[in-house]
């Protein structure tokens, strides 16, 4: 809605024209799209479900599954972002709990730290998160310049993880967790004989060989429109299309602003030298997405620009849009005790958005 806003707000500053149309970005707009599209037809058939219960069945502690739980949510990520990985991840947690038992691990700085592995784990793919995808295709990004900019990053933020990790679950180090069956578990050879999971696994490949401009976006987007639905037309309806319209109205928001000269080279002027901080205070109040469409307009820099955003994902509770899931499945919980979940996660962000722009500073990059 504020993205709307801005928009319609900078039409009375900039004329309507069928230039307008050259402001948005419709391939990141198609690769966004397709990737939503097929993630979301993937987890409709139970895959990262199953994949979450086959590895949780071999680990036999409750320390080891807190930090499966967190690791699976990192790596994870990095393929079927953040936000998909946490909607995934966060219930079952939930469950698992459920049916453990009487445990010592707390589940509000366990859920905390399955959204920051998600958050972090995914910056290090341009798909692993929107503002990702967006910045890769908008500054010319090449895979190995992305990896390069994001790894030093993503390594010391997985080392944080661990450590933080060992130190929450102490207690639990040694305590036995013994899982009771349902039918839940046991769905592995009917899954994997359905030709719907191939579909997309295929779509899945093909949508990334789009992102890294193997494949032109608007072939994928046909083919993955048309077999979605041949499949099953439902899967659209997963589809994020409020993200999608946002990215439209900033698009046009930017595109309004960049023809006013002197508001563009007054926010140039304003950002130059410091894009990587005010890229992370801007999304502790709008959110990372946004805060990169946001910025992106103002500055050449789209290194400091990646970094920033991503970091910036950490603090409050709306930094990442993505970390609003959690929030959402563990307030729905009887008795949660949504205070404290906010404190903790604000304190645990703050912590690891500190050490990482640290290491930003030693890199010459803040």
């Amino acid at each position: 809605m504020v993205a709307g806003i801005l928009a319609l707000c900078s039409c009375f500053l900039t004329k309507p024209s069928p230039a307008y149309l050259s402001y948005i970005d419709f391939r990141v707009l198609a690769l966004l799209f397709c990737l939503m599209a097929v993630v979301a037809g993937m987890q409709k058939l139970g895959l990262f479900d199953l994949l979450c219960r086959a590895l949780l069945a071999r680990f036999h502690t409750m320390r080891a599954v807190a930090i499966l739980l967190c690791l699976l949510s990192f790596f994870l990520s990095m393929l079927l972002t953040n936000d998909v990985m946490l909607v995934t991840i966060v219930p079952f947690t939930l469950l698992v709990l459920s049916r453990v038992g009487e445990t010592k691990l707390k589940v509000i700085p366990l859920l905390v730290m399955e959204t920051v592995s998600a958050n972090l784990g995914s910056m290090l793919t341009p798909f692993g998160n929107p503002q990702n995808l967006y910045l890769y295709s908008e500054y010319g990004f090449t895979m190995g310049s992305f990896l390069g900019t994001m790894a030093p990053y993503t390594g010391l933020s997985l080392l944080l993880i661990l450590l933080t990790l060992l130190f929450l679950t102490r207690a639990v180090s040694k305590e036995k967790v013994v899982l009771r069956e349902d039918r839940e578990t046991t769905g592995a050879r009917a899954l994997f004989r359905r030709p719907e999971l191939y579909l997309y696994l295929v779509l899945f490949v093909l949508s990334l060989l789009s992102v890294l401009r193997i494949l032109d976006e608007r072939i994928v987007l046909a083919i993955v429109t048309v077999s979605i639905l041949f499949v099953d037309r439902r899967i659209l309806a997963r589809v994020d299309y409020s993200l999608l319209l946002t990215f439209v109205f900033f698009f046009v928001f930017i595109g309004n602003i960049g023809q006013l000269a002197g508001v563009r080279s007054s926010l140039e002027h304003l950002i130059r030298g410091r894009v990587l901080l005010t890229a992370v205070l801007t999304s502790q109040f709008v959110s990372n997405v946004p805060a990169a469409l946001l910025l992106s307009g103002f500055t050449e820099d789209g290194r400091r620009l990646l970094i920033g955003t991503d970091l910036g994902g950490l603090g409050t509770l709306i930094a990442s849009m993505a970390s609003l899931i959690s929030y959402k499945f563990y307030a729905a919980v009887p008795g949660s005790k949504k205070g404290a979940y906010i404190g903790t996660f604000s304190l645990i962000g703050v912590l690891f958005l500190a050490v990482l722009l640290g290491l930003a500073f030693l890199l010459g990059d803040l």
